[in-house]
Order: C-alpha cells, then structure tokens, then sequence
C-alpha cells in the first residue's frame, strides 16, 4: 500500500465494509429464526476466529498475531466491547424492537467513536469532517424512516421500545469505543502498526472468549449443542460470519488504520443506504422519494468527508 494514497485506502476499504455489513445480516437473521440469536453470536464469532486465524497463518506465517501484551489488553478490550457486550444488546434489541428502529439508533455510534477518538487518542475531526458526518447520518435517519408505517415491523409498547433503544445505545457506544479502543491497539508502539490482519484477530479471539464463558455461565451449553444440528442454520451462519466478521472485519480495520475512528465509523454505517439497490434489484420493491431524498443525502455527506 506505501504507493496508495493511504487516506482512499482507508475510505474505499470502509465503504467496502459498509457494503458487507448489509450483506451478512441476511444470513444471519436467517439463521437466527431457525437456532436463535444466542447461538447465532456464539457459533458466528467463534466461525470468524477460525477464518481469521487461517488468513493469517497464510499470508503473516502464524497461527496467532506477534503481539504485546499491552497490545493484547487493548485489542483485548475493544473485541469484549463491541462484541461480546455491543453486539449481544444489537441482537436482543433486534429482537424487541425490529432492525428498522435498531439500525436507527445504531447510527449514532460515529458520534461516540468521534468523542472517544478525541479522549482517548485525541483526534480532532476537522469542521468540514463534522459537517461531512452530520449530513451522512441525517441522510441515514431519513432511509431507516422512509416508509416506517409499512415496515412491517409489529408496534410495541413504550416500555419495550425505551428497553429497546436502550439496549441499542449500549451496542452504539460498544461499536464507537471498540474502533477506538482498536485504533488505540494499532499505534500502540511507534514504528511498529500492528497489520490490519492481526488485529481484527486479536479483537475477534477476544470477544469469542467472552461470549463463550457466558454462554457456560448462564447454563446456555445444552441450546448450542442443539442449534449445532441445524445445518442449514449453521451454513447460513459460516456465510456470515465470512463476509461480514472475516472479509468485513479485516477492511474495517484497515480503515480505522488510515482515517480517524469517527469518519471511517460514519461510511461503515451505510448499510440503510446501500441496501436500497440491493432491495430493488433482489425483490424489485422501488423505494420512496423520500428514501431516494435520504441516500442522497448520505451520498452528498460521504462527498464532503473525502474533501477532508
């Protein structure tokens, strides 16, 4: 890469992201109405593990990353963050309030990935950068709204939906501070970056622990063993975890290498816009001009954050 403009390696690797990112959750809803979110997360994350460590015996020599310890605590600690606790209330929260209202809140976590960038490693975004991000994610909010009375998703009560947003917020702030706790990872020891490769391993092995130990804790072995029967719900799984915690993963952290945690978070969180052709071209269903409003928005959003 040290003949490639590292800023559009980091841009064009996170929009890529972006693009995966809407692709697994088909598998992985799938699946989970087949073996249910618990076993979904379990057996997904510990699939990336495998696929992770595979690449990079391949293409690094070894099985497991060549890394510090003081590198592990801080990859450590962002896989724990964003997915054993992020993701686990993402996938409860699916489950209460529908992904429309979920994928809306969610897009608040490059606001927290911003404020934790400049606290922890004191990133500064520039203003056109802050404008750039609030015109993608006002864009954002207009797609997930487009047509919210026919979405299909059944009504809930105040409760479940204040326990619901909730419960998103935490895997907003999860998946914020986890790219920055990564970043934080990354540039550890000067000199020495730690390749993108290792460390969406190393997060990944991380999170596979902790949800794990868990699922022992809370007594959940007896529903994996089972779920471990489904294959088709397993295969859907594997395509998931490969596209979206394999492929996905490895870009994301390419482009949290290359850009600050809270723009390269921003064009990762265009999954409400980029499924818009995919629904049209797979289900023919045209969306509204208010939803077209919205995607260009987040277009005209993305264009200012290259300007920056």
């Amino acid at each position: 890469m040290n003949d490639l403009d590292p800023k559009i390696v980091g841009e064009t690797a996170a929009i890529a992201t972006s693009c995966l990112w809407t692709i697994d959750p088909l598998f992985f809803t799938s699946a989970g109405k087949k073996i249910g979110s618990l076993s979904v997360n379990a057996y997904r994350i510990i699939m990336a593990v495998g696929f992770l460590a595979i690449a990079h015996t391949i293409l690094l020599g070894t099985a497991l990353p060549a890394a510090t310890n003081e590198q592990w605590f801080w990859m450590g600690m962002s896989g724990v963050v964003n997915f054993g606790v992020g993701d686990f209330a993402f996938f409860a929260a699916l489950v209460m309030i529908g992904p429309r209202r979920s994928v809306l809140v969610a897009a608040l976590s490059p606001i927290f990935a911003s404020v934790g960038a400049y606290l922890i490693l004191g990133e500064i975004i520039p203003a056109l950068g802050i404008v750039g991000i609030a015109i993608t994610l006002s864009g954002i909010v207009v797609v997930v709204l487009e047509e919210e009375q026919r979405s299909g998703e059944e009504p809930v009560s105040k409760k479940v939906r204040n326990h619901g947003v909730f419960l998103v917020l935490i895997n907003a702030i999860g998946q914020g501070l986890g790219l920055v706790l990564s970043k934080k990872g990354i540039y550890l020891n000067p000199g020495t970056t730690l390749d993108p490769l290792s460390a969406a391993l190393m997060r990944m092995i991380s999170g596979a622990l902790f949800v794990w130990i868990l699922a022992v804790a809370a007594r959940r072995l007896p529903e994996l063993r089972k779920a471990i029967r489904s294959k088709e719900a397993i295969s859907q799984t594997a395509a998931g975890a490969f596209i979206g915690n394999f492929v996905g993963m490895t870009l994301a952290m390419v482009a949290v290498t290359y850009m600050e945690a809270g723009i390269a978070l921003t064009l990762m969180s265009l999954r409400p816009v980029v499924i818009i052709p995919v629904v049209w071209v797979l289900y023919k269903r045209k969306t509204s001009l208010r939803g077209i409003l919205g995607a260009m928005m987040a277009v005209v959003g993305v264009s200012v954050l290259f300007l920056t």
